[in-house]
């Protein structure tokens, strides 16, 4: 049975639900699935011994998730090849390809939680409501334990930035 809690998240301030688990900094990064293209699938696995900043915006054609996919793939250059910089959405793949190109993202990899929502499921982020994913921010060691957490309190606000590159850079 896949667990829901409601969260101190909101949309408008109208309350969502959350599915998955409410994870915490210091725990194992769960793996997951996730489309690169409508064939190409994925994993956790395929990042090992990189740090990774993981990006979780609702749909990449909004105003807030442009604005902060373009701002992570303008640090993403700061980085050496040990760290990945990943926006995550259920936008289908052909969209998320439409908008990179469109906005002249090539630092960050976007990838699509379309199919199954397993991304959203895993890292406690599903909105029940809308099966978006919730606006977050996860930085992640090159060991997988998660060091840094944002999951917004208002869907449609910004996140911390500063904060999010202060943990990626305190990792490199």
């Amino acid at each position: 049975m896949t667990q829901e809690r409601t969260s101190v998240s909101t949309f408008k301030g109208n309350p969502l639900t959350l599915i998955g688990p409410e994870l915490k900094v210091g725990d194992q990064a769960p793996d997951f699935q996730l489309n690169k293209s409508l064939v190409d699938v994925v994993s956790l696995k395929d990042y090992a011994g990189k740090v990774k900043l993981i990006s979780v915006v609702p749909s990449i054609d909004t105003g807030v998730c442009d604005a902060q996919t373009r701002r992570f793939n303008e640090e993403a250059s700061k980085f050496g090849d040990n760290v990945v910089i990943l926006t995550v959405s259920v936008d289908l793949p052909f969209a998320q390809a439409r908008w990179c190109g469109a906005a002249g993202v090539d630092k960050v990899e976007l990838l699509s939680d379309y199919k199954n929502n397993n991304f959203g499921e895993a890292y406690g982020v599903l909105i029940k409501e809308f099966t978006l994913d919730m606006r977050a921010i996860f930085v992640i060691d090159a060991n997988d334990k998660i060091q840094y957490i944002e999951v917004l309190s208002e869907m449609t606000e910004h996140p911390n930035y500063e904060n999010a590159l202060n943990a990626l850079k305190a990792l490199v």
